[in-house]
């Protein structure tokens, strides 16, 4: 399926100008659910209540307001948030160059792709080659639908990349966590992990080696809940807490076999999502028989 720009943009660099057009990099593969009616299976709809008028009001009806104080709002308009963007909001400003190493992976927010607008192809091959050379990737600024975003522009597979990212004000502090440091790890128990970890790795990330096996399930139990089949699934026991003794616990996961890469058994294809819509279309009652049903 190929892939639909999300909107236009110009990557600022120095005295340089490189239109690109974003493409969302990634989609949620999660399985949809509708809300219906318990009692007799309609669609829901959610409708927008004032409850000072009593009333049901409609979208155009509708305008943003900022709660500064209990039950006290301030209104903003739409164009004045759009006026607050100014001629920057396509602007992708770079600021300036650094290691990909020294960008914590903790404030990397959403990723896009970046191809040239027409026209454009030769000065963002320059900047693509130039930053694959020097190793390095730019931080920049970007408005991005109403809102200012920090964005990181990154060299990959031929391209560009551009992540959004968090702003360090929206990073919680990691030192208000409770990291067990009043416990003492003893060298035999480190070189053990150590030694475990070693028998677990790999030379490089495979994504296409892990899947997500709760989906499937989900897949297949749709498919046979479409075909008319009487499904009974028993609950999962809950897992006890155990109290079990460290050194033991390392000692007896190195003398395992090398557990199985995740995903390397591939499971047989099962329904797909779109498989499950089409069995349910064909399953479901003509439009006659749901007259009724508005």
């Amino acid at each position: 399926m190929p892939l639909h720009a999300v909107g236009p943009g110009t990557i600022s660099f120095g005295l340089v100008a490189i239109p690109v057009k974003l493409y969302t990099a990634t989609s949620s593969q999660a399985v949809a659910f509708n809300m219906l009616h318990g009692t007799c299976g309609s669609r829901i709809k959610q409708q927008t209540y004032c409850p000072r008028c009593e009333a049901t009001i409609e979208r155009a009806e509708l305008t943003r307001g900022y709660e500064f104080a209990r039950d006290q709002y301030v209104r903003i308009a739409d164009d004045e948030l759009k006026a607050l963007e100014g001629e920057a909001s396509r602007v992708i400003d770079i600021a300036e160059f650094v290691p990909l190493t020294e960008v914590d992976p903790i404030y990397f927010e959403k990723t896009y792709y970046l191809g040239p607008e027409k026209g454009g192809e030769k000065p963002y091959r320059l900047l693509a080659e130039a930053m694959a050379k020097s190793g390095k990737v730019a931080v920049a600024k970007f408005v991005m639908r109403g809102k200012e975003s920090l964005v990181l522009i990154r060299a990959a597979q031929g391209g560009l990349m551009l992540h959004t990212m968090y702003f360090a004000d929206e990073v919680r502090n990691f030192d208000e966590v409770d990291k067990g440091a009043s416990a003492q790890v003893r060298d035999n128990e480190l070189a053990l992990a150590i030694k475990l970890i070693e028998g677990l790795s790999a030379e490089e990330f495979r994504a296409d080696q892990y899947e997500d096996e709760y989906r499937q399930r989900v897949l297949d139990l749709i498919a046979k809940k479409v075909e008319g089949e009487e499904v009974t699934l028993a609950a999962a026991p809950a897992p006890r807490p155990q109290v079990i003794d460290l050194m033991d616990a390392l000692k007896q996961s190195l003398e395992k076999k090398p557990l199985a890469r995740a995903g390397a058994a591939k499971r047989p294809p099962a329904a797909s999502r779109e498989t499950a819509k089409r069995q349910a279309a064909a399953a479901a009652p003509p439009k006659r028989a749901q007259a009724g049903r508005k």
